[in-house]
């Protein structure tokens, strides 16, 4: 663990310690301050994931640094849910900014790294963002599965729909985003690599998420909502497939590949 003495580790560290006074100013239901502070935390990011941009001079999704600090920038989608979807879990979603962005501050190495050719495809940006924006949602689908694992069935709140339907459009949601990762990977591949697949260990547990997602999707059908502990597990797992892809295939030694780059 290493303390960042620099302007991108300012800032981090400030979205951190703004996204705790957002989940203590929910905590002590003051939730217009919180709300305000959750909305200020995005900002910060932003301006991070900028200020990083402008400094290595390429979209910054090269690394796992830059990965978890494109992760931080969670509100929008917290927003959408709760507005548009009527999904709850904005609270939690908090922590999540704080638990993405602490690696970034005090775990990955944040110097600059040129691009490899692999990288240099326009195909780079869509795919690595896609693939972002499924994690993230998926994330929250897991939040809302766990309740469903434990037992609970509807958030004290009445206009917000159960936890099981809220982890069902959530899915639906992040499927197909799942899949349009995997599509552009695969077209970045055979431009890159020439050929769609190539049993690389991240494409594995990239299609193994999928299947994970898929089955739940699967099980949703043939059950309804009738077996909620059962799909909720289900969403779990994929969930723990996604930190997979992320993290372990990235940084362990037993998956060596083509994606190894990352960490």
């Amino acid at each position: 663990m290493a303390i960042k003495y620099s302007i991108q580790g300012a800032l981090i560290y400030l979205a951190i310690a703004v996204l705790l006074l957002a989940f203590t100013a929910r905590l002590i239901r003051r939730r217009r301050l919180g709300d305000a502070l959750y909305a200020a935390s995005f900002v910060v990011v932003l301006v991070a994931f900028i200020y990083r941009w402008i400094d290595v001079r390429h979209v910054p999704m090269q690394n796992l640094f830059e990965v978890f600090v494109c992760l931080g920038m969670i509100w929008p989608l917290s927003r959408f849910c709760r507005r548009a979807m009527r999904i709850g879990g904005d609270t939690v979603d908090m922590l999540l900014g704080v638990i993405v962005l602490f690696p970034a501050g005090f775990v990955f190495n944040a110097e600059p790294q040129q691009l490899p050719p692999a990288l240099q495809c326009w195909l780079f940006a869509p795919h690595v963002a896609v693939y972002m924006a499924s994690y993230i949602v998926m994330a929250k689908a897991a939040v809302q599965a766990i309740y469903c694992v434990a037992g609970r069935d509807r958030p004290a709140d009445p206009e917000l729909v159960s936890y099981e339907e809220g982890t069902y459009r959530l899915v639906l949601l992040g499927f197909p985003l799942l899949t349009l990762g995997l599509i552009l990977g695969s077209w970045w591949g055979k431009l890159a690599w020439g050929d769609y697949w190539g049993w690389d260990p991240k494409e594995m547990w990239s299609l193994a998420t999928w299947l994970i997602f898929a089955g739940y999707l699967h099980a949703r059908a043939l059950f309804g909502r009738g077996r909620a502990r059962l799909t909720g597990a289900i969403a779990v797992a994929g969930m723990v497939a996604i930190i997979i892809t992320l993290l372990w295939v990235n940084l362990s030694r037993l998956f060596a590949g083509l994606h190894n780059y990352a960490s």
